[in-house]
Formats: C-alpha cells, sequence, structure tokens
C-alpha cells in the first residue's frame, strides 16, 4: 500500500482547496458554534497519494486547535487518519491542550471516524444550525439519508 504523504497548504493548493470546499461544503465559508470561518485562508495540510491530492484538512489554533475541515478524496486509504495525525501533531507543538471539532447530527460517518481515533463527544448543541443559517444560509434543512439537519456535535481529543 503506498504511504500517505502529507504537506502544509501553499498558494498553489489554493484554487484546488477552494473547489473541494465549494463542492464537499457549498461554499469555503464554515460556521461551527456561532462562528465563521473562512477556511480556504486557514493553515492545513494536503494528503497526497502516488503525488496526487486525496485529501485536505483545515484548522484554526484559539488556545486550542479546531479542526475546521477534513475532506478525503480517496476512502480507506489511510488519508484522512494521517491528516489528523498531522494536526495533533502541529497542536502539541503549538501548546495546545486538545483538538476539537464540529460536526452534524446526520453525519455518523465523521462521528464513526473520529471515535475510532480517539475524539470523544464533548457536547450537544441542539438547533445550532437555525442560528448557522443566519450566517451561511445555504446550510440545508436535511442532510444525510435524509435526516433533518439542526444540531452540532462537538468532538474533542485531550493531548
Amino acid at each position: 500500500m503506498t504511504e500517505v504523504e502529507i504537506r502544509p497548504i501553499d498558494k498553489n493548493d489554493i484554487k484546488w482547496v477552494i473547489s473541494v470546499l465549494k463542492r464537499r461544503w457549498g461554499s469555503t465559508k464554515i460556521i461551527t458554534k456561532g462562528k465563521a470561518h473562512q477556511a480556504d485562508q486557514l493553515p492545513g495540510y494536503i494528503a497526497l497519494l502516488d503525488k496526487k491530492k486525496k485529501g485536505v484538512i483545515t484548522y484554526s489554533i484559539e488556545n486550542d486547535c479546531e479542526i475546521v475541515t477534513l475532506d478525503c478524496l480517496s476512502q480507506g486509504r489511510g488519508v484522512g487518519t494521517a491528516l489528523v495525525k498531522r494536526v495533533k501533531e502541529t497542536a502539541r507543538k503549538q501548546g495546545c491542550k486538545r483538538v476539537w471539532l464540529i460536526t452534524t447530527n446526520d453525519n455518523t460517518d465523521a462521528l464513526h471516524f473520529y471515535q475510532k481515533r480517539g475524539f470523544i463527544l464533548s457536547a450537544l448543541y441542539p438547533n445550532a444550525l437555525k442560528q448557522s443559517r443566519k450566517l451561511k444560509p445555504e446550510i440545508p434543512q436535511t442532510g444525510i439519508d435524509g435526516i433533518p439537519l439542526r444540531d452540532e456535535i462537538e468532538l474533542e481529543f485531550m493531548l
């Protein structure tokens, strides 16, 4: 199996990152806990398999490290795991005590993925997407598998 190469996002990656974010998130604006992030302007990493871009992760450090987006374009090859591992290493070097993220109530794949990698459920924000839609109206009412999209779930990994 080919090893996943991880490197920082650089200026030559920005158009690709923007296209991934728009395709997977509807725009480059990401809302978590009522805060708007411009994900294309955040630090992050690119995952390469056989020299091809197969994933991207963005994060924000403000005391703790928040994973803002994670997109894997190749499932089951270790791309997501390698990207999360690199962000954990970066957070530890920056003196963070935890890495955290927000997902939505419909995203059972994300809940599975992060818990397998040591994250725990740390908070539930019922009906949080009602507020988020005020900042990002394009958030749909219905999510994965027709599940009503309404709640934010926080997961964390203590460093």
